[in-house]
């Protein structure tokens, strides 16, 4: 039991497929089809207005990729929010990263959030991570608690962006 709702795990092709009593189903996106690719441009776009729309290439890459995972929340077969998790390793573990976390804003308040990152959990422990970190702005007020109440420790550090220009 996750919060206040029974989760269900059934396996899947490449991680977790859990279902919710709020109809909330979080699935490994397994295939770039024309509903992920409409919903990356619809919620990414939620997320951050300065990123440009992704690619079926770009998003391939993600899906195939043997160090991330993409998770998509769908409520009535519509998908309402994503998460990638990346998992990599390091000289000191392997570790974990939860990334570009969007919940639609029609959606929002409904527990998404909480099942995409219990899935993100549950895949990066089956895996062996030692550890999951993760990012998010202080003005995401609602996100920053739901981190906080999952278990989730906000770290004393600081987090440094290097632009890298192409040539």
């Amino acid at each position: 039991m996750y919060g206040e709702h029974t989760v269900v795990m059934i396996p899947a092709a490449k991680g977790y497929s859990m279902t919710l009593m709020t109809t909330v189903t979080v699935e490994v996106v397994a295939a770039t089809t024309d509903d992920v690719i409409t919903a990356c441009h619809r919620l990414i776009s939620q997320l951050s207005s300065s990123s440009k729309p992704i690619t079926r290439e770009e998003l391939n890459e993600i899906i195939d990729g043997e160090s991330t995972v993409l998770f998509a929340a769908r409520s009535d077969g519509e998908i309402v929010g994503l998460l990638t998790l990346a998992v990599f390793r390091i000289p000191t573990a392997l570790r974990a990263w939860i990334e570009d976390v969007v919940v639609d804003e029609r959606a929002r308040g409904e527990g998404v959030g909480e099942a995409l990152n219990q899935a993100a959990l549950a895949e990066a422990k089956r895996r062996g991570a030692k550890t999951v970190d993760l990012t998010s702005r202080p003005s995401r007020e609602a996100a920053n608690r739901l981190y906080q109440r999952i278990g989730f420790v906000r770290r004393e550090t600081n987090v440094y962006r290097f632009w890298v220009k192409p040539e």
